[in-house]
């Protein structure tokens, strides 16, 4: 009898060639459409090379020493003209469908709030408060290295983790208190701008528990490479303890 251990990768590793597992069906869907793309970009470049090849054969000096005076060819220039373009085509309606379908947001259960600083995340949950009005919200920093312990990843580990339930619709609204910023976590497959002065939304849709991390993506000063984002992805009911233990603290 044969035993599989399965890990997720919902952060970057040393040296690492390939994406990140989804955790989202928009991830889910370009990392598809990437791989359909490829397989296309595979063909047209092993069929040019192959066209090339042999032309550089059988139409060079010496296997050929008297040059063919044509001039255009209307049949060929029709193919090569019509062929690309249903090519483009087919790779269009899928790229437009996965783009509508990113800008998408469904009725959400949840919004969560993002704004960037210099150099760190503050996040809003605004859809829970106490008896005095007061709604739930932190700032996140990264962890100082004299403050990590056994298993916790260096310039990625923060002391604020945004806590998301599974299965469940969640809207994204981002802004920045200053410059440009960028949230951005691979697995999710969002990045999306922190502007100034401006709200841009996304949805989100976690279909698995995982402490899923990310970085902002957008140069903004000395600290760039040091404001990271942590998300920690559980279920219901424990989202909703978290959310009453937050409530209570305030």
């Amino acid at each position: 009898m044969f035993f599989y251990s399965f890990s997720y990768c919902d952060a970057a590793l040393p040296w690492q060639f390939g994406i990140q597992d989804p955790a989202t069906p928009i991830a889910e869907g370009i990392i598809r459409f990437h791989h359909d793309l490829m397989f296309i970009l595979i063909f047209v470049v092993v069929f040019v090379s192959w066209i090339l090849f042999r032309t550089i054969l059988h139409f060079n000096d010496k296997a050929h020493p008297t040059p063919t005076s044509v001039v255009h060819g209307t049949t060929i220039e029709v193919v090569w003209t019509i062929i690309p373009a249903l090519i483009l085509i087919v790779i269009a309606v899928p790229s437009f469908a996965l783009l509508y379908s990113v800008d998408e947001v469904v009725d959400p259960a949840i919004t969560l709030k993002i704004i960037g600083h210099q150099w760190y995340w503050s996040y809003e949950y605004s859809d829970y408060h106490n008896e005095n009005g007061d709604f739930i919200t932190f700032d996140s920093y990264m962890l100082p290295e004299d403050e990590l312990t056994l298993g916790d990843l260096r310039l990625l580990e923060v002391d604020n983790r945004v806590v998301l339930p599974t299965n469940t619709h969640v809207r994204l609204i981002v802004t920045s208190a200053d410059v440009l910023h960028c949230w951005t976590i691979p697995s999710f497959g969002i990045k999306i701008d922190a502007c100034p002065g401006r709200l841009n939304e996304a949805s989100l849709f976690i279909q698995r528990e995982s402490v899923f991390y990310g970085q902002c993506s957008e140069i903004c000063g000395i600290n760039h490479g040091f404001m990271p984002i942590c998300v920690e992805a559980v279920t219901i009911e424990d989202y909703l303890t978290w959310v009453s233990s937050k409530l209570n603290s305030i």
